[in-house]
């Protein structure tokens, strides 16, 4: 998410970025409307973007509002000019199977809503522009440009409402048909079968505009860059739910004595490529305590003994549980280390750190065997 993705902010608590085709969209705007009129200053492609970009947030916006009263929390907002792709926080309570139980449905009521907000802005704007300003002719060509912003405005809403009817993942047509194939095949099956169908109209797209219009490529690489996005985000769900904590736990690392002290748990941190570290008594586990802890304990108190600082409620989790889990544990008290556990013994630790990179490294490794039975 975060490769091809600039964090501006948060919305309702929901970290929003802006995908890079959204970054490219002013220079895009300025080349199309200087062909056409080479007097476009660079001003009114930046209006055209603000517009774009407003309407697009409002579309996500509803998508947000009505999956949370499905119990569904958006995590984070990808923007892309055509809308957006949002990641919902998938490792509640409920298994797998629970979640594609009547994922299509929702799905299809949390896609629909898009375009709808989106018209009713249309109508919405039509209406006070055509009270207010009538000398604004709505239905004027070009619908969309800089020389008349009121008008874009109007339009910009329409497009994207019907931009994301098409049938082509992620856009909320896409999702409609993804729903549809979930009803009869897995949800990442779905997926992948909804990406092909959603490269082969973006790749149209990207053709036929080379023969007409600009704006088809353009629309062209943003579905391909949405459904990108997509397809990843399930690879990682999968992995999610399918790989166990003993396929990643770290089985090689360091512990502490509740009797060390600061200075020689700093020594041993040193030499550790470690951040959070097991506290053991014998062979009981009594705590967990970061390098950071250490070294703001060592600044504050001077040196002193572990048992003092360390962090005595903590999570455990069995070799057999999955990462979606552990994960869930981790990030549902902010944790940074979750210790695994055999017969009240450990054997091994799962740090934030190498779950995250354990989770990279096997949707690549997924995709890639995924690909080679496809070719």
């Amino acid at each position: 998410m975060r490769s091809w993705s600039i964090h501006v902010g948060r919305l309702f608590g929901v970290e929003v970025r802006v995908h890079l085709t959204f970054v490219i969209l002013p220079l895009f705007i300025f080349w199309t409307e200087y062909t056409v009129h080479p007097a476009t200053n660079g001003s009114g492609a930046l209006a055209l973007v603000g517009i774009v970009f407003a309407s697009v947030a409002a579309h996500e916006i509803g998508h947000i509002l009505v999956a949370r009263s499905f119990g569904l929390i958006a995590k984070a907002i990808i923007l892309l000019p055509l809308g957006g792709v949002t990641v919902f926080d998938e490792t509640g309570h409920e298994s797998a199977q629970q979640r594609n139980a009547d994922a299509w449905k929702r799905e299809m009521r949390i896609a629909l809503i898009g375009p709808a907000v989106n018209l009713a802005l249309a109508v919405i704007f039509g209406a006070v522009i055509f009270a207010l300003v009538p000398s604004v002719n709505l239905w004027q060509w070009p619908f969309f440009a800089s020389a008349n912003l009121p008008r874009s405005l109007v339009w910009a809403n329409i497009y994207i409402a019907g931009l994301n009817l098409l049938p082509a993942y992620p856009l909320d047509g896409g999702r409609i048909l993804r729903a549809h194939f979930a009803r009869t095949i897995d949800s990442a099956a779905a997926t992948r079968r909804a990406v092909s169908i959603s490269h082969a109209i973006a790749m149209v797209l990207m053709v036929g505009g080379l023969f007409s219009n600009t704006w088809l490529t353009m629309i062209g690489l943003i579905i391909f860059a949405g459904a990108q996005l997509e397809e990843r985000a399930v690879v990682f769900q999968s992995v999610l739910d399918n790989v166990r904590l003993e396929e990643v736990m770290l089985t090689d690392f360091a512990t502490l004595s509740p009797a060390d002290t600061l200075v020689d748990a700093l020594d041993k941190a040193v030499h550790s490529l470690q951040d959070d570290f097991p506290v053991v008594r014998g062979s009981d586990m009594v705590g967990v305590i970061s390098r950071q802890k250490i070294l703001e304990a060592l600044r504050l108190e001077g040196n002193g003994y572990v048992q003092a600082v360390m962090n005595k409620l903590f999570e455990v989790s069995l070799r057999q549980d999955s990462l979606a889990s552990a994960f869930r544990k981790l990030t549902a008290r902010n944790l940074s280390i979750i210790p695994v556990v055999e017969d009240q013994r450990l054997v091994g630790i799962v740090t934030l750190q190498n779950l995250m990179h354990s989770m990279a490294l096997l949707a690549e490794s997924r995709k890639l065997q995924r690909d080679e039975r496809e070719s």
